[in-house]
């Protein structure tokens, strides 16, 4: 057997690239999640799918969860939380979305590689995860052997995971709790 040289490389630039996840900012989240009466999430494109999946994981915890855009997605309100995962943090449609949650007295919180553009300035708590976007000029992160935007959907995947994991155990789930509320139409 031959290792896949990219794949090896893919999960050390990931490996280090989680030592500067901070958990203090996922313990916010966290905590926004707890206290918050319906969680929303959204996120666009390949961000989108880990977002997506994250929400069915906080389904699977007993959360009432939402995917932004589905047909049988509420309005928004006070008390809410809305959970954006925003590679460049200023995708305008998200930035929209996170606009008219605020203007609701909804929750914000973001994960993104640019805390500075505008879902972050906006939001009530962020993940920062490094990566590069689309159209990015100047970044701190070393260059890597994926398109541009690929490490930071992997990570925050990831991200989400390890979320839930903490979650799991704060609400004292064993996994048979979750396996009750998994699909079973398929």
């Amino acid at each position: 057997m031959t290792p896949s040289t990219n794949l090896l490389a893919i999960l050390a630039e990931l490996t280090e690239d989680a030592q500067q996840i901070d958990q203090e900012q996922l313990k916010q989240i966290q905590e926004l999640i707890l206290k918050a009466k319906r969680i929303f999430i959204a996120g666009a494109g390949r961000s989108g799918f880990a977002a997506r999946a994250f929400s069915n994981r906080l389904m699977h915890l007993g959360f009432t969860v939402y995917f932004v855009g589905e047909p049988t997605t509420p309005s928004i309100r006070e008390n809410d939380l809305i959970i954006i995962g925003s590679g460049s943090g200023r995708t305008e449609g998200l930035v929209n979305m996170a606009k008219k949650a605020k203007s609701e007295k909804a929750r914000l919180a973001t994960i993104t590689i640019h805390p500075k553009n505008p879902i972050g300035t906006m939001a009530d708590a962020l993940i920062q995860i490094p990566g590069i976007s689309t159209g990015d000029k100047a970044t701190e992160k070393a260059p890597s052997i994926q398109p541009n935007g690929s490490s930071f959907e992997q990570l925050s995947w990831l991200v989400y995971d390890s979320i839930i994991v903490d979650l799991k155990k704060e609400l004292k789930q064993k996994q048979s709790d979750m396996d009750y509320r998994h699909a079973n139409l398929e």
